[in-house]
Parts: C-alpha cells; structure tokens; sequence
C-alpha cells in the first residue's frame, strides 16, 4: 500500500513539473493563449494550492504579453488602413475582452512570494468593438452587393458565407436574412439523375424508381441537389447519367458435398466386474456403474444453393449549358444468394453441432432473375453515392 501511494506522489509531482514546464514553454514560443489555457485549467482546479503559485506568476507573464501584441497589431492595422483587416481588427478587439472574461471568475489571484495579488490591467473594450462591428458590418454588406451583381454560383456561395457570419455578429442587420435565402438559392447547383437501360435485359421499376430516389442516400451537400423527377420549372446546371452496361445472372446451381460423420457416444450403461465375474461394490456397498460406449456413423449430404448477379455500369457527368462530359466513372455490383441444407443417412447422433441447423432446412425457391437484378440494388446505390460524394461538379 506504501508503493502504492509513494507511486502517486511520485507521478502527479512529475506530471506537476511537467505542466509548469509546458506552460514556460509555451510563454517562451510566443504561444501565450496555450500558456494562458494550461494556467487557468490547473488554477480553476484549487488556485489556493502552494504547487500551483507558478501558475499565478506565468498567467500574469502571458496575459500582459498576449495583450501587448494584440494592441500592437490593432495599431498596425489601423495605421495601415485597409478595409479588408477591418475583420481582423474586430477580432482582435473580441480576443482581447474574451482572454479577460475567462480569468475574472479566478480573481482575485494573490502571488506569495511577492506579497501581492497578480495583475491583469482589465479594461473595457465595448466601445471599440462596437466601432468595429459596425465597420465590419457595412464593409460585408458591401462586398455581398458586389458579390450579387457578379451573379455566379461560386460569388453566391461566397456572399452566403459572409451573411451568415454578418447575421452572426450583428443578427437582423438591415436585409441580411432575405439575402441569406437569396444567396442559397442562387448559389444552388441542380442536377437532374436518369437511368438508362443498355442492357436489352428488362430492369425492375421499383429499382430505377430506388436508385431515383436521392432522399435515401443521406447526401450532405450544402450546395448540389439532385432530383430523380424533373421539374420543368427548373434549369438543372448538371446531369447524372447512370448507364447500366451489362447485366449477367448465373444459372441456378446446386453444389452437394457428401460428409461422413465418426463418433463414440455414450449408449446406457453396465456394472463393473473384477477378474472373477463378480460385481465390484462402491464403500456403500453399490455396484458401480460404468457408461457404455459404442460408435455410431452418419452420411451428411450438404447442399448449396447458389446464384449470382453482376451489374456493370458507367456514371456520366455531364454539364448541361456546354453539353460536354465532365467525367465518367465506372461502377458494378455483385449480389449472391446463397442457401444452404443438408440432409443424412445412418444414425442421427453422430452429426457434428455445426450440421444440426442445416438439417432442420430443406431446399427454397430460387429468387427470379429480376428479384436478383432488384436485390442487387442496394449495393448499387452504396456505390454510387461513393462517387458522389468524392467526386464534385465543381472543381
């Protein structure tokens, strides 16, 4: 128990020195926002704590220099100018009133060796940083007008990206929420999805009308939205071309396997007898009894029914205003059914653990050539969601 405990000391003192060394490091790298973190966390645990107090002395190192070098920075900007940093500066403005916010619930903060509580120089940044919401909130607004009158998808989608971050910083600013709508609906891609038959093999309607329907491909695409059924109110920008190639269905086999089974197995029982013929008796005067073996055999004829589909096809892109093929990809699908039964010959209890299923079962009907093709499906559509997924419309 002794080992036990000095082994703790001993750990958390190194994991303790450890941390303290981390967090000089950090403040020495110029990572003062990991120093300030590392501090807090072990402070917020017990900041009365006498192996704590280096924390103490380095968050105060860290916040001061943090500080210092975010309000140089914000200087810098302003003198330079630039109303693309007007975000930066707001940030940094935010940055500086966070880093206060996380160590005000510590306060006070009390250094023992120097007799006195640390400090932090807290000062209210509101102003500054409602100054530059605003800046910011007219300079996004702007750039999203001149992002609108470029009218393409990608300036769209760029311009949805800052109105939800304007909504964000400064919701319900003027007609930001509308434009929001506006940008997605603009910036949306269409792509209407067809499959074509080159197989001269007859293809399942419920499988054109499952491969059809995307709401079951759990696609996550803020951007593209496919439709199995064209609307004719929309101008699709893409096409999604499935051509099944080639469809091949097995004939329907069965393959036997004949399987001899061997086993001693225990048939009732008889009495012990000693040299003489005589019954030996138990200290209680019983005879004793001894189980009788005898060995049983059993023929077991295993059965596999077995049949195969494989369905080869070809994934075309295809944009709709130049008609050019962007790509193909090429795609297949196996789909095996596959049942096995037995039945056997001879004396039943030979018949090893893993045969005593099968011979419960007996032969089924072979699914036909379209439920194959159907089942087939599936899998299919796994495969074709893959090259969704990793291969875009839009570089």
């Amino acid at each position: 128990m002794k080992k036990i405990i000095l082994f703790i000391l001993v750990f958390t003192f190194i994991t303790a020195c450890s941390s303290v060394k981390n967090t000089q490091q950090a403040i020495n790298d110029g990572n003062y926002q990991k120093a300030i973190d590392i501090a807090i966390s072990n402070l917020k645990k017990n900041k009365f704590k006498k192996s704590n107090q280096p924390y103490v002395l380095m968050l105060e190192d860290a916040y001061l220099k943090a500080n210092k070098r975010d309000i140089e920075q914000i200087k810098f900007l302003i003198k330079e100018n630039n109303p693309d940093k007007i975000e930066s500066i707001y940030g940094l403005y935010e940055g500086l009133k966070s880093r206060q916010e996380i160590i005000k619930p510590l306060l006070p903060l009390y250094i023992s060796e120097l007799n006195r509580e640390a400090n932090f120089n807290f000062r209210n940044y509101d102003n500054e940083i409602i100054t530059y919401k605003n800046k910011l909130s007219d300079y996004l607004y702007a750039k999203v007008k001149k992002l609108f009158n470029d009218d393409n998808k990608f300036a769209y989608r760029e311009a949805y990206d800052d109105l939800n971050f304007l909504e964000k910083i400064n919701p319900n600013f003027k007609d930001v929420r509308n434009l929001i709508n506006l940008a997605k609906e603009r910036g949306l891609d269409y792509v209407i999805v067809t499959v074509k038959n080159q197989t001269q093999k007859f293809v399942p309607k419920r499988l054109r009308k499952d491969l059809l329907n995307f709401d079951t491909y759990g696609l996550n695409d803020l951007w593209t939205v496919y439709h199995g059924v064209r609307n004719q109110n929309i101008n699709y920008d893409f096409a999604l071309e499935l051509n099944l190639r080639s469809i091949q269905v097995s004939p329907e086999q069965i393959r036997e396997k004949e399987i001899i089974e061997n086993k001693e197995i225990k048939d009732g029982y008889t009495f012990l007898l000693d040299d003489n013929g005589d019954y030996v008796l138990d200290k209680n005067g019983n005879k004793i009894k001894v189980d009788k073996m005898i060995n049983v055999r059993c023929r077991i004829y295993q059965f596999v029914q077995f049949k195969t589909v494989k369905v080869v096809a070809q994934v075309k892109y295809i944009d709709n205003y130049t008609k050019q093929i962007i790509n193909t990809y090429p795609i297949a699908s196996q789909f095996n059914f596959q049942h096995t039964y037995a039945n056997y010959k001879g004396d039943k209890r030979a018949i090893e653990d893993e045969f005593i299923d099968l011979i419960e079962l007996s032969r089924v009907p072979f699914p036909t050539n379209e439920q194959m093709i159907y089942d087939s499906g599936e899998d299919l559509k796994q495969k074709l969601k893959y090259i969704i997924v990793h291969n875009k419309f839009r570089n």
